[in-house]
Parts: C-alpha cells; structure tokens; sequence
C-alpha cells in the first residue's frame, strides 16, 4: 500500500513507523513546510492519504486529496463544525473520506460498549451520565474530540440527555458535563461516570502510548484505499468482527 503522510509531527511519525511495520510503503511526507508537494508525481501516485495536521489546515488538505482522486484517513480534531461541508465535497468530487476522533482499536471497542451502555441506562432515568478527559498539556482544543464522539453517542442512545458542555458552574437537567485536563505527556484518558443517589458506574479507557491511534489509523489507510464516499471506523471493526458492534 502506498501511503501518503499529511502532517509530519510526532503522530505523522509514529504512523510512519506502524506503516512500514506492516510493509506499507510512505511515498511522501507533506507539513506546512512543503505544501508544493501535493502537485508532486509521489502525492499523485499514493493509493492513500492518511492526514493528522491542524484545525486551521485540514480542510484544505482534504481538499488537495479529493483533487487527486486520493482516500484520505483525517484524524485531526478541532474542526468538525465543517464536517458536513467535507461530507458533501466527498460525494460531490467523488472521493473518499473517513474521519474519527480517535482510530485506537481499543478506544472504538470503548466507543461500542459506551453505545450499549447508554441504551442500557436510557431505561434508569436516576443516573446521570459524565464524562472526564485528560490529555498532555500540548494538546490545544478542549474538550477532546473523542469525548465529543462519546457526549454524542449517549446522547444519541439516551433521549434524557439533551446534549452536552463544559463545566460552568451551572447544572443544567439533560446536560451532560464534559471536563478536561491537560497533564505532562498523557497519551489520552477518557472516564465515563453514570452517577445516582445509591451507587456510581464507570468505565475508563487509558492509552498507554500513541501506538494503538497510529496503528488504527494505518489499518483505516488499507481498508479505506480503492473505496468511495464517506466511510467511519464503526463500518472498518464491523467489517473487521464480520458483527455489528459497532454501529
């Protein structure tokens, strides 16, 4: 497979190294430095695109790769107001697409049982839901994307919540509170809390390192290639499991 690298910080890098790993090969590197090379035979020539940038830069990247005919994998957070934008673009240009807030294999398993515990806690109105992230003190948007997606998931699976917010001082029925920290070089920690008068439920996923997200993110990059339209990790496990835990 033949990957191009949008974005080659420390995450561009590790992905780099899961890519060739698994026999993959990286046809070129492209960061803000060398924005030429999207014309460049080596871009043109990739099978795949796997961006991980910067809020301000990657719908522009994405654009480059929907000009190309090249798949993009995006991991970038922090710009999803214009997720819906990027959606039609993909079906208008005839590319492919597959956001997520985090491809961890472990984090999407989290994301699966969170989905079926909040159809569980629909039925038990006395539990309010809650969630804590934390993070390394370099990441800049708060609240994480991935406790975004997972604010989203209950809310989608618990008509008693209405949506979500960060902490303000005000408690609000139906609104589930997202906090954050920013910690050393924390890879990422994500803590769901069902809390009632009698008894509090929780479940925690802890990275121990940014691995399991380049690892998730190279295998999107080989299922993705030669597919069309928008596509999301759930449909990748699914496919995966041959289940459907994921959706």
């Amino acid at each position: 497979m033949k990957i191009a690298l949008i974005g080659y910080g420390k995450m561009g890098r590790m992905i780099e190294a899961v890519a060739l790993e698994r026999g993959d090969t990286v046809t070129c590197r492209i960061d803000r430095d060398n924005q030429e090379d999207f014309d460049s035979e080596d871009f043109l020539g990739s099978d795949v695109a796997i961006e991980f940038s910067t809020p301000a830069t990657a719908v522009a990247n994405i654009e480059h790769c929907f000009a190309a005919g090249i798949p993009v994998v995006c991991g970038t957070t922090g710009w999803t107001a214009r997720l819906d934008e990027m959606k039609r673009k993909c079906e208008e240009t005839g590319g492919a697409l597959m956001w997520a807030s985090n491809y961890s294999v472990g984090v999407n398993i989290f994301m699966a049982l969170n989905r079926y515990l909040a159809r569980i806690m629909s039925s038990f109105p006395q539990y309010a839901p809650s969630i804590v992230e934390t993070h390394h003190i370099h990441k800049l948007d708060h609240p994480s994307g991935t406790a975004i997606t997972l604010a989203e998931q209950i809310e989608a699976a618990d008509p008693a919540v209405k949506g979500w917010k960060e902490p303000d001082g005000s408690a609000e029925p139906g609104i589930l509170e997202i906090s954050h920290r920013r910690e050393g070089e924390v890879p990422g920690i994500h803590t769901i809390t069902w809390d009632s008068d009698v008894d509090t439920i929780s479940m925690t996923h802890s990275a121990k390192s940014r691995a399991g997200f380049a690892l998730g993110a190279v295998m999107a990059a080989e299922w993705l290639a030669g597919r069309k339209g928008w596509h999301t990790p759930a449909e990748m496990f699914n496919d995966i499991t041959k289940q459907d835990f994921f959706s």
